[in-house]
């Protein structure tokens, strides 16, 4: 058999070829109506769903990847902008190791969320879509089988219709032939009649049976398969929403505390240079007429460190424990409301007074929370081991004062306060 290409034949060709002839013959007799066609409703209302949801999927799959790109614009506009920044903060300026850090926080921060939009979001989206196709291929073949078993349907049907005309006519034909023939031959004649008629008619039932089979197969499947997938887009739609909505819900609560620390350095960038014009009854300006409205000496914005990244110093803070100063008297001057002066009990352990220069967020139940302008007096550790370097055990004077009690005692970043 001569071979029209990899794996197809000339008769494997012809046979493909006989039956789409087969299939658009048999289409179009049903879309006339001179032939019925077997209907299922259940299964058409499931293939509605499977093309609707679909339908839904890829427009969700789309507009994720377009979100995924805003994202990633935002983030190279985010980056440029705190470059701008650090390019223009002169190393004098108050903050200015506190800015680079917060600029390269803020990128990684920006690549953090979009890597994980896309391993929680975007590449479960395209497993869950990678499974329409081959269903879709499946359901075109079921249709396509289902037209070939009404074929066969009919084609039996219409040789079992014909059957009594065709025995009539070819009785008139074999007659004559059996008239015409030797006495020893007419049997013959009409055995070879039957048995023509009983094969034209055992191979379109046989050719029925097959496609039917073939059709069932297929269709048994589809039948649980389609109203599985469709009741499965609900725990897919809220996986990813809550994907999504987790991770921009804590990339926006990071970012948030990024920029509450920029807001700050601003803040006292600004209190700073208003400080240096007043100190120098204007603004300071050098033999090149360069403009300085800040004072060298000043110092950066202070970053605290977290008690655990200054346990590594624990070994130092004995040895600084020791240069505080010694326990003042138990009382000291504050003053009150009406102007005067009077003496104020200290607490136990009480060493000296330092002033918040900066609003600090306590992080940890153990922690002391100030605000810029508060008054602290600073006690002794209980445990003087358990001291961190760069942190400092107090109470504000405001709650001593009014309670006389303990409970509002905590640790703080010492460079967030000023001696008094």
């Amino acid at each position: 058999m001569a071979e029209m290409g990899k794996g197809v034949t000339a008769g494997k060709l012809a046979s493909s070829m006989q039956k789409k002839l087969t299939r658009a013959q048999e289409k179009v007799l049903q879309k006339l109506g001179k032939a019925d066609e077997t209907k299922d409703a259940a299964f058409e209302e499931s293939v509605v769903n499977f093309n609707k949801q679909m339908a839904e999927g890829t427009k969700l799959q789309k507009d994720l990847r377009v979100y995924l790109t805003a994202v990633k614009a935002m983030h190279d506009s985010s980056r440029r902008l705190q470059e701008c920044l650090a390019d223009m903060y002169e190393p004098e300026w108050y903050g200015k190791e506190e800015v680079d850090s917060i600029a390269e926080d803020t990128d990684l921060l920006w690549i953090d969320f979009h890597q994980k939009l896309v391993d929680q979001a975007l590449i479960s989206m395209d497993t869950y879509l990678g499974q329409f196709p081959d269903i879709k291929a499946r359901v075109a073949k079921r249709d396509r089988k289902l037209v070939d078993f009404d074929s066969a349907r009919h084609h039996v049907a219409s040789i079992q219709k014909s059957k009594k005309k065709d025995e009539v006519k070819l009785a008139k034909q074999v007659a004559l032939l059996e008239k015409a023939a030797p006495v020893w031959a007419q049997g013959m004649i009409s055995a070879h009649h039957v048995a023509q008629t009983n094969l034209s008619r055992n191979q379109a039932e046989d050719e029925l049976g097959r496609a039917q089979k073939v059709f069932e197969e297929m269709n048994v499947d589809l039948q649980e398969e389609l109203p599985a997938l469709w009741n499965s887009r609900v725990g897919f739609y809220v996986n990813t929403f809550q994907s999504v909505a987790s991770l921009s819900e804590k990339f926006h609560r990071e970012m948030g505390k990024l920029n509450h620390s920029l807001n700050e350095v601003m803040t006292k960038l600004e209190e700073q240079n208003k400080k240096g014009l007043k100190a120098d009854g204007g603004v300071k300006r050098d033999l090149a007429g360069t403009n300085h409205s800040l004072t060298p000496q000043e110092s950066p914005i202070p970053k605290s460190q977290s008690k655990e990244e200054s346990a590594d110093a624990a070994g130092t803070a004995g040895a600084e424990s020791n240069s505080l100063p010694a326990a003042q008297d138990e009382a000291s001057p504050v003053a009150t409301s009406n102007g005067s002066v009077e003496e104020v009990e200290m607490p136990p352990g009480f060493l000296f007074k330092v002033k918040a220069m900066h609003d600090y967020i306590a992080n940890d139940a153990d922690e002391l929370e100030m605000k810029s302008g508060d008054i602290v007096l600073v006690v002794s550790y209980d445990n003087p081991e358990e001291q961190d370097d760069g942190w400092l055990m107090g109470m504000l004077e405001a709650n001593w004062i009014k309670e006389k009690g303990l409970a509002h005692k905590g640790v703080f970043p010492e460079n967030f306060t000023q001696n008094l």
